[in-house]
């Protein structure tokens, strides 16, 4: 079956060829759907591929248990609601290095027409005049240029004003002081402590609530006179109308702004008109060269995510290529059965997991298998689709905590994923472990030791040790003609309680399971439904 791509925002040819040339991908381009038509169109999509036009809200988006992936073919995710498609399990991409060189050559074009008053000139001339003097401008050479933000276009302008013989110093909280230092780049690690050093200030930040309004009145305030701002990252970094104040104060020599919020901006925006501030129509990305850039990037991730599983530069969840894929798989499996496990076993309001890795598996993403241990043990509970992408927040919107710890102590096998479950009743444990490379054992359930398979049907139980119980377990369900096919006890010593593990090749009838319940040996019982050997997570294949 085809997976059917929707395209609602124009898409260089050159990625429209590489999506048409996949045997397994339908497309579909439409780029004239309003909120109705794209939310219906979505109903019968596996993925789209979008630009800065299309608008994907949280109403968009609510209740496509289709839609498994959306691709931006850019940098900024502001027009998609990211916690909505994390909540609802879709993969959200960007394509993050498909503009860095256009974006930096203009915020370099704007930097360099800002300071030497080009557009003005530009304008005079045309008009007729001659206006030498009126037109001196300033130098780059020799100034200090402050970055915020030391990403792949941040980094970029860094190298290109260093070539203008620029003091470049930045601000980002991600990159350390020594690498930054190795680049050439001083680094501060207080951005109140950047503002009044600058002769220049560009912004390459993503849009969020931290660092909206980034530049208002008091960082303003704190900058030295006659600086100068540029902004080619996100409308929303500046607070325009505290901008325009320092404008006609003198505090701030003049901006170059390329993006606004909203976009377009209105006739009346304080800077569109404002004579000492240059605009552009947000064409950082505007070029040739990053439109079929961004659109064969674009393309590429989608044609990946549906070949492979690959997954590369989601904002809502770790990278995972096909080899970490591959060699997570089993992991990835164990973990998800360990919930589904504690999901049919536990009794009470769930508080808390805490997932214990010991031995290889210490060294692995563990994220994403603490991720699949937390979609096991959700998904029966909750309606819609629970995957590696929202396990976690929903386990988190639940005030449920997910614990991770890890030792690299091989203990007595060379992998454990051991789990706990607290409810508001006792807790749970149960520790799971791989042999060879495709089977999956269960080798502890509370404080038994034993060597369970972890497919199929399993009848877990706590139980006297007492001679004659596994014999009348089986009689029973021979009269019902069910099939063993493996048994496993676990006992702490002789004559304790102990525990049996039964896999069956089918469900006995509930008289059946009345009558093990009812035996006076039988402590506990719970029926577990677990997939088949081999059998992956149907979220895993993509």
């Amino acid at each position: 079956m085809a997976h059917r791509v929707l395209v609602t925002d124009k898409l260089a040819e050159e990625g429209l060829a590489i999506l048409r040339a996949q045997p397994d991908l339908e497309v579909i381009v439409n780029t004239k759907l309003d909120p109705a038509g794209l939310r219906a169109a979505l109903a019968e999509a596996d993925g789209i591929v979008i630009r800065s036009g299309t608008q994907l809200t949280a109403e968009v988006l609510k209740d496509q248990p289709r839609l498994k992936v959306i691709v931006r073919a850019g940098v900024g995710v502001d027009n998609i609601d990211v916690p909505t498609a994390t909540r609802h399990g879709i993969v959200v991409m960007n394509t993050p290095g498909g503009n860095t060189v256009s974006t930096a050559e203009h915020t370099m074009a704007l930097m360099l027409a800002l300071s030497r008053n080009v557009a003005k000139a530009n304008d005079s001339l045309k008009a007729g005049r001659w206006d030498r003097n009126k037109f001196t401008g300033t130098q780059l050479g020799g100034k200090t240029l402050g970055i915020v933000g030391l990403g792949r276009v941040g980094l970029a302008v860094a190298k290109r004003a260093q070539g203008f013989d620029m003091q470049v110093i930045g601000y980002d909280p991600f990159l350390s002081a020594e690498r930054a230092a190795e680049l050439g780049i001083e680094s501060i690690s207080r951005i109140d402590d950047l503002w009044p050093r600058c002769d220049y200030i560009t912004l390459h930040t993503p849009m969020s609530e931290e660092t909206r309004n980034l530049i208002g009145p008091a960082a303003l305030a704190s900058m030295k006179q006659g600086v100068r701002i540029i902004n080619c990252a996100r409308g929303g970094l500046i607070d325009e109308a505290a901008l325009a104040e320092a404008l006609s104060a003198g505090k701030v020599a003049g901006a170059a702004i390329d993006v606004f919020e909203p976009e377009p901006p209105p006739a009346d925006h304080p800077l569109v008109n404002h004579p000492q501030v240059l605009v552009t129509p947000h064409l950082g990305a505007s070029t040739e060269e990053a439109q079929i850039s961004v659109a064969v990037e674009a393309a590429r991730l989608l044609c990946d995510f549906f070949g492979n599983g690959q997954i590369r530069f989601s904002v809502n969840m770790p990278t995972l290529d096909r080899t970490e894929l591959e060699e997570l798989r089993l992991y990835i499996d164990l973990a998800r059965r360990m919930g589904m496990l504690h999901a049919q076993m536990d009794r009470g309001t769930a508080k808390r997991a805490t997932i214990r890795y010991r031995g290889e598996v210490a060294q692995k993403n563990t994220r994403l298998v603490t991720a699949s241990f937390a979609a096991g043990w959700l998904e029966a509970a909750l309606e819609g689709q629970v995957n590696l992408v929202n396990a976690e927040v929903l386990a988190k919107e639940r005030g449920i905590a997910l614990i991770e710890e890890k030792s690299s102590d091989p203990g007595d096998f060379a992998t454990v994923i051991q789990t706990e479950v607290v409810t508001d009743q006792k807790s749970y444990v149960a520790g799971g472990t791989l042999f060879g490379k495709e089977f999956l054992r269960l080798v502890r359930v509370g404080p038994y030791r034993l060597d369970a398979h972890l497919d199929g049907n399993l009848l877990v139980f706590t139980h006297r040790d007492k001679p004659g119980l596994i014999g009348f377990i089986g009689t029973l369900f021979g009269r019902h003609n069910v099939n063993i096919a493996q048994m496993n006890v676990g006992r702490e010593f002789p004559g304790s309680d102990a525990i049996g593990v039964v896999n069956l090749d089918a469900i006995p009838p509930d008289s059946a399971l009345e009558e093990v319940r009812n035996h006076p040996d039988i402590l506990s019982m719970s029926l577990i439904k677990l997939p088949e050997a081999g059998a992956t997570p149907p979220w895993l294949g993509l």
